[in-house]
């Protein structure tokens, strides 16, 4: 059974860190995606990495704030997220497949999400 687990949301204030972790079980993948979905809003990319490391994409909203990384050994990626605005605050999901790409329906596989909150 293919499973994908977010964990390190929480509260933080404006211009606080979190780093959020996405471990996956079941099988293994080229690619992993995180988006995010505020309330009212659609779902919208957040970041990518290829599992091998080599290519990583951001949206222009995160860009010099986030940044995207992936241990192999423990099938699991991360999100960092530095500088963060109230306007970040939404349900964080990672998203994991075969190929990269920056569409919430190019993944098959999705975690049950994280919410990370930004107070003012």
């Amino acid at each position: 059974q293919v499973q994908l687990v977010e964990s390190g949301g929480g509260l933080v204030q404006a211009g606080g860190s979190l780093r959020l972790s996405c471990a996956a079980s079941g099988r293994t993948f080229n690619a992993m995606g995180w988006f995010r979905q505020a309330p009212g809003k659609e779902r919208e990319f957040v970041a990518a990495i290829s599992w091998s490391g080599g290519r990583m994409y951001f949206a222009d909203s995160v860009k010099g704030r986030f940044t995207i990384s992936r241990d192999n050994a423990k099938n699991t990626g991360y999100l960092q997220m530095n500088s963060l605005k109230p306007e970040d605050t939404a349900l964080y999901y990672c998203a994991a497949d075969s190929r990269l790409r920056l569409t919430t329906s190019a993944y098959n596989y999705w975690g049950q999400g994280t919410q990370v909150t930004v107070s003012s």
